[in-house]
Order: C-alpha cells, then structure tokens, then sequence
C-alpha cells in the first residue's frame, strides 16, 4: 500500500485506494465519482443550462406519451407520469400514506411535527412551508402582481391566474371516468371523485366526522376551538376563515361586481351570480337519482337526498340529538340568546338584529314613503311595492313575482309538490316554513309572548297583530276614505267590499 500511495507511482489510484492514506474516511467528491466512470468531469452542467434557457425560449421539449403534456424539464415529466402509474414511492412512516413525490412527503411530515418554521414578521403567523408565508405576505403587501389581460382582474398568485383564465376559454381538461363531469383544476376533479369512492380520509380526533378535504377538517377545528383569527376592521365582527372575511367586508363597502347580463341584476359574489342565472337559463343540473327531482345548486341536491336516507349525521354534543341538515343542528345549538326575552339565536348578528324589537329603533327608513323598518332587507322588500319590479318570473304561466321566495312557492302549484311532511301527523306542505308553524300543533310550544300582558302565541305574526290592541296603532290607512286599520287584510277585504259596492251602484244606475 505504501508503495502505491508514493509520489513516483503512476495515477492509477482508486479512492478506496486513497482514502488509507489520509488515516480517516473521506467522502467521495462528485468530481471522482465521474472521473472514475469516465464521464465529463463537469457532470450535467450543459444540460443544465439547456434546462434553464427553456425558461426563455419557452420550449417544452419532454412530451408525456399517455396523455401528451410537455415539460421543460425532464424532472418534471417523471414527477408528472407518476399520475398515470398511479405509484407512490415515498411513504409516510407514522400514518402510512404515499406520496408521488419526496417533497410532498417533507410537507407532509410537517402536518405530524407540528413544526412551522416560517414565520410572518408583520403579524407573527407562522407556517409550514415558506411559498405558504410568501402568499400570506400579499396580504399585508396588498400586491397582485398575475394580472388576467382579457379582464384586467388581479391575482397574488399565478395559480389563481391560471385558474381564473379558464373561465374566459370555457377549457375543463380534468375529465371523471365514472360520470363524464369535467373540470377547471385537477385539484377538483380530486376532491369530486370522493363522491363516487364516498372516500372521506381526514378525520377530526376531537368528534369523529370525517372530510373529504384536509382544507374542511382546519374549518372544522374551529368549531372545538372557537378561535375566529380574522377581524373586519370597520365593525370589529371577526370569522374562522378569512375567505368569509372578504365576503363580509362587501356590506361595509356595497360593492356587487358580478352582473347578470340578461337582467342587469348585482351580485356580491360570484356563486350567487351562476346561482341566478339558472332563473333565466331554468336550467337544473343536479338530479336526484332517487325519485327524479333536479335542483340549481348541487347543495340544494345534497340537502334534499337526505329525506330519502333518513341518515341523520349532525349531531349535537350536548344533548346527543342528531339532524339530518347541518343547518338544523346550528338552529337546534342556538349559542346567542337574549337577555330582554331569552330568545336565542344562531347568529350573534341575528341576535342584534333581533333586539332591535325591544328598543324599537327602525334605522332603514324609505325615502319614497318615509317609512322605517328594523332590518335593511325589509326595507328593500318594500321598496319593490313603489318601483313595481317583478323579476322572478314562473315560466310554466308566465306570472311574475317581487321575490324568488315567492316564486318557488308559486311553482308548487303546477307541480303540486308538497316535499315538507309532518312526521307526527304525516300532512305535507309546500314550504318549510309552514311545516314547521304547523308542527306547534302536536307540541303545544307558544314561544312568542306579549312583554304587555303575558299572552303566548304559536307564531310571532300573531304577536304582532296583537301588539297592536296594546298600541292601538292602526298603520295600514285607506287613500280613498282616511280609515286605518290594524291589519293590512282588513283593509284589503274593505277595498274590496267598497268596490263591489260601487260597481253594484253603477249597475243599478
């Protein structure tokens, strides 16, 4: 060895031959490892550069031969043909789960860790991955730098942007296999085939319920912890999630930047604009397979299913009761009540809104008539009565309504369905409502009582009405006589009668 490892030797060392000679192990150098298989000493460099100068050229010179997508990096496309192989080599050594990639494995790890290195310098958020922190950073910042050139709308990322492109080019690539339904992202199309697999892989540890997104389960933390991170700085009400937030935050500025370009009618948000559309289009996507009935939205769909199930899957951690809506579990929890009638609410903006009945303030006041209401959206219901606007129409007779409420009720005429039934008496309705005015019936419950006398009644139009024998306000006034009335039916039934009287005088005349 000795003889080997002298300087007048010829070069005819290997590095297990040499690593004797510095008295401890070395690692091998990459630059030896290359040299020994007679490789260019410098490796890839040149390819490497090729990769990079795709990024100007544009040039996507790796295709994918099962479905045809090109990569500027080969990298890329072995990464990206593991969709079609379906193969997860990287495995997850505390729950089991694979991934396709090794970085989507060192992310994941991070869920188990708890760890979030990197941390926001303006609000002290931390998080799991920095791309993560440079997202929240925009929020701060307020730059949108991926800006959409058919539209002119803005972006922080520029997956958003690519996203958003498609709904200018109509393109839905991500195509399911068992029912044909396309979509904009993959991302989507994952969490839509759930539905067909009823896969629901992330589970809350706290209650039991199960998701089919990891993105739902964080929501649904909230509800243990109650924490509500996001504040509106313009009421101090705060949210669970921010994307509420942003909704929120469209009271306060009046913004409805989504138009319906049949009718010219605002929206806020962009869902309730494609959810309006259908008025016009009466177009009903989502069928239910059971006994036939189609819906606009595919959550109207979901909610009806459950008459057939039965499957009552919301349930109430106090009392044990279970629903079947999610919905009916929050109207059951009620966690807002009212220390003027010990009425509760589910909402604590329902409950302000509801204590404007005991201070008797009517800040929305009708600048056509001078009229006052409690609640803004009564307001708006009013005005309709000076403008005269009907723009729900039924399609089926051609009549008109104020309000799509109104319309809905209206279409049950020529359907003749009566989806809401009493489980006690088994008599249906045509509305939710009236099921449920209805059910006081076999309960005996009068939950709406008189602060004057003490008097209970069933429903609270009754309490109403009756106010008035305590005021003796009569509010609905005949323009042709001057006599006031208490109830807006009595003065329609005097209208009418005075009518007929008329039409009788001119008769006999």
């Amino acid at each position: 060895l000795s003889d080997r490892c002298s300087l007048n030797s010829p070069l005819i060392l290997n590095w297990s031959d040499f690593t004797p000679c510095t008295g401890f192990p070395l690692p091998k150098p990459d630059l030896i490892t290359r040299l020994e298989r007679g490789e260019e000493p410098w490796g890839n460099q040149q390819s490497t550069l090729l990769d990079h100068q795709a990024i100007h050229t544009g040039e996507k010179s790796h295709k994918c031969l099962d479905c045809g997508k090109s990569f500027t990096q080969r990298s890329n496309l072995t990464a990206h043909q593991a969709i079609h192989t379906g193969k997860r080599r990287h495995k997850c050594l505390i729950c089991g789960k694979s991934f396709i990639r090794k970085s989507d494995l060192v992310k994941h790890q991070a869920v188990h860790t708890g760890e979030r290195p990197h941390k926001c310098l303006d609000c002290g958020k931390s998080f799991i991955q920095r791309s993560i922190l440079l997202h929240h950073q925009a929020v701060h910042t307020g730059e949108k730098p991926h800006k959409c050139l058919d539209c002119g709308k803005s972006f922080t990322q520029r997956s958003n942007l690519m996203a958003h492109q498609a709904i200018h080019t109509r393109e839905r690539p991500h195509k399911c296999l068992d029912c044909g339904k396309s979509f904009i992202q993959r991302s989507h199309l994952v969490v839509h085939q759930a539905i067909h697999t009823g896969e629901r892989p992330h589970k809350c540890l706290i209650c039991g319920k199960s998701f089919i997104r990891r993105s739902a389960l964080l929501i649904h933390h909230e509800v243990h912890t109650r924490e509500r991170p996001h504040k509106c700085l313009d009421c101090g009400k705060s949210f669970i999630q921010r994307s509420t937030l942003v909704k929120h935050q469209i009271i306060h500025t009046g913004e409805k930047s989504h138009k319906c370009l049949e009718c010219g009618k605002s929206f806020t948000q962009r869902s309730n604009l494609m959810a309006h559309q259908a008025i016009h289009t009466g177009e009903r996507p989502h069928k239910c397979l059971i006994c036939g009935k189609s819906f606009t939205q595919r959550s109207n769909l979901m909610a009806h299913q459950a008459i057939h199930t039965r499957e009552r899957t919301h349930k109430c951690l106090e009392c044990g009761k279970s629903f079947i809506r999610r919905s009916t579990l929050f109207n059951h929890q009620r966690p807002h009540k009212c220390l003027d009638c010990g009425k509760s609410f589910i909402r604590r903006s329902d409950l302000v809104k509801h204590q404007a009945v005991h201070t008797g303030e009517r800040s929305h006041k009708c600048l056509d008539c001078g009229k006052s209401f409690i609640w803004r959206s009564t307001l708006v219901k009013h005005q309709i009565i000076h403008t005269g606007e009907k723009s729900y129409k039924c399609l089926d007779c051609g009549k008109s309504f104020t309000q799509r409420s109104y319309l809905m009720t209206h279409q049950a005429i020529h359907t003749g369905e009566r989806p809401h039934k009493c489980l006690d008496c088994g008599k249906s309705f045509t509305q939710k409502s009236n099921l449920m005015a209805h059910q006081v019936i076999h309960t005996g419950d009068r939950p709406h009582k008189c602060l004057d006398c003490g008097k209970s009644f069933r429903q609270r139009s009754h309490l109403v009405v009756h106010q008035v024998v305590h005021t003796g306000e009569r509010p609905h006034k005949c323009l042709d006589c001057g006599k006031s009335f208490t109830r807006r039916s009595v003065l329609i039934i005097s209208l009418y009668m005075s009518l007929n009287e008329r039409n009788s005088s001119t008769t006999a005349v």
